[in-house]
């Protein structure tokens, strides 16, 4: 694997992490997983049951550890179905550096 696949990859896989652990449009699959509670003005993630149940939970709280994942299975991915794959990695891609784009933009104007 070149740099470049090698970059695009972990900007898809950084995409991909922050889509399925932090996104609000994704919060349907973290839903059975865990409980949003309220407290002194802040949202803390509580993580529900016991068992395989808890330790999805424990996954998708985790930005490191659903980060090893995604990074496992588009490696994989990309290695056994480049055709299937490499779209999606393309589009996690593009938009990981857009969003990496306006975390600086937001920066720069504060």
């Amino acid at each position: 694997m070149d740099a470049f696949h090698f970059f695009l990859l972990c900007i898809a896989s950084f995409r991909l992490t922050r889509l399925i652990v932090y996104d609000r449009i994704t919060s349907f699959l973290r839903a059975p997983f865990h409980d949003e509670v309220e407290q002194d003005g802040e949202t803390y993630i509580v993580v529900k049951g016991t068992g395989i149940r808890k330790w999805i939970g424990e996954l998708l709280s985790c930005h490191w550890c659903t980060g090893v994942w995604c990074a496992a299975a588009l490696y994989v991915g990309v290695m056994f179905a480049p055709y299937i794959v490499m779209p999606f990695v393309w589009i996690l891609a593009i938009a990981g550096g857009a969003s990496l784009i306006e975390i600086v933009v937001q920066q720069w104007s504060k």
